[in-house]
């Protein structure tokens, strides 16, 4: 498994401790297990319950419910401080709601996505307008590389989000989402941190950096 805490896979060893079984003569009922295994790397426990039911002649027990409860989310990788506070609260947020309510996570997922893509200049009312907007980008300075291109153009063919027209009154709007997709949001907006935040001001730094080598050797700056 990977570790909720860090992310490092490692083979989980479980110990499981029976906290309630109800006596019943009309048919066996649930039985409640807490179980826990501890990350190698960090020493970070997962705690969980589990419900378990009686089934077949044998009476084994089978996994009917499984809850963690400790810790609530899952590990993703740290946000580059880059990332504008808002557009970086909204996603921590969404990352938190994750396991509780994929509804309400893709609603702050896509509420970041908004706002970045506003920065840019894409203030079109609905989500899809404004991953249209960027697909049919003619400015070649502003365009999107390749692979960020139909990452993006993923999210209009999310089953329910297509279906709502999504602006900015109505972008936390909780809709269903199939399954994977609030976690697929999760994933554009890691990637599209570094195209929009990360990568910019790395070169603005390098461009700095030059420019001051340049003057200390009494040339002109690099142009724009």
């Amino acid at each position: 498994m990977d570790c909720p805490h860090c992310g490092i896979a490692f083979h989980h060893a479980w110990e499981m401790v029976r906290i309630v079984a109800i006596a019943t003569t009309e048919r066996p009922s649930p039985v409640w297990y807490a179980r826990s295994t501890v990350c190698p790397a960090y020493s970070n426990p997962t705690i969980e319950l589990m419900q378990l039911d009686y089934l077949g002649g044998n009476q084994s027990l089978v996994p009917r419910h499984v809850f963690r409860v400790y810790p609530w989310n899952t590990f993703r990788k740290p946000i580059p401080l880059e990332v504008p506070s808002q557009i970086k609260e909204d996603y921590e947020e969404a990352c938190k709601v994750l396991p509780i309510s994929s509804k309400a996570s893709a609603a702050l997922s896509r509420r970041c996505l908004q706002a970045i893509l506003r920065e840019p200049g894409y203030s079109q009312r609905d989500l899809v307008q404004q991953i249209d907007a960027l697909l049919n980008e003619p400015d070649a300075a502003k365009a999107t590389p390749t692979a960020l291109r139909e990452t993006v153009d993923v999210i209009r063919n999310f089953g329910n989000f297509s279906a709502h027209h999504i602006n900015k009154q109505t972008t936390l709007q909780v809709i269903p989402v199939e399954p994977g997709e609030a976690e697929w949001c999760l994933d554009i907006l890691d990637e599209m941190f570094d195209h929009y935040y990360v990568k910019p001001s790395r070169a603005k730094a390098r461009k700095a950096a030059l420019n001051a080598k340049l003057a200390a050797a009494g040339k002109p700056a690099s142009k724009p």
